[in-house]
């Protein structure tokens, strides 16, 4: 976390905490969903605007956690700002030299590997629960071939329990 945001929370340690302002989607991509677009619809439905500032993206990737119910959020200084998720809290984006790295380029080590009803792969790693990028799955599908990952069957509907995340945060 940024030394700026620390200084940030000792400072103002009662601020509210915010919810469905802020989304993640199953390409990695941050969306802002202000109070417009949240009335229009449910995440991803209705995903609001994309967040293309680079300088802006790698903040909130700087200050991006969990907390102990499982539930994601952006600390943007004094408020924690929950993310709202498509798929799960990590989008992984495979290397050719086969290294994994998070959507934030952080690197992960693989632990486990699982494929849903729908054909979508996830990678249970140190980092916790992510999925697969669409455009990595030739690399995906060679760490299979190689006996790198042996995907277990898992349903979708399943993953947030046997994971541990939250993909609509509540007040």
């Amino acid at each position: 976390m940024d030394e700026i945001v620390q200084a940030a929370l000792k400072k103002w340690p009662n601020v509210p905490h915010c919810y469905g302002w802020l989304a993640l989607d199953a390409r990695g991509d941050w969306y802002m969903r202000d109070e417009r677009i949240q009335h229009a619809g449910p995440f991803p439905v209705v995903k609001g605007s994309r967040i293309d500032h680079d300088k802006l993206r790698a903040f909130i990737e700087r200050n991006y956690a969990a907390d102990e119910a499982g539930c994601w959020f952006f600390q943007n200084g004094p408020q924690r700002v929950y993310v709202e998720l498509e798929a799960t809290p990590w989008i992984w984006r495979l290397q050719p030299d086969g290294r994994v790295l998070t959507h934030t380029g952080i690197s992960a080590t693989v632990q486990s590997s699982w494929l849903d009803e729908a054909g979508r792969l996830y990678l249970l790693a140190d980092l916790g629960p992510g999925l697969v990028h669409t455009a990595d799955m030739s690399l995906a599908a060679d760490a299979v071939e190689q006996g790198r990952w042996s995907p277990q069957d898992v349903h979708s509907s399943d993953l947030t329990q046997r994971f541990g995340f939250v993909r609509h945060p509540q007040p």
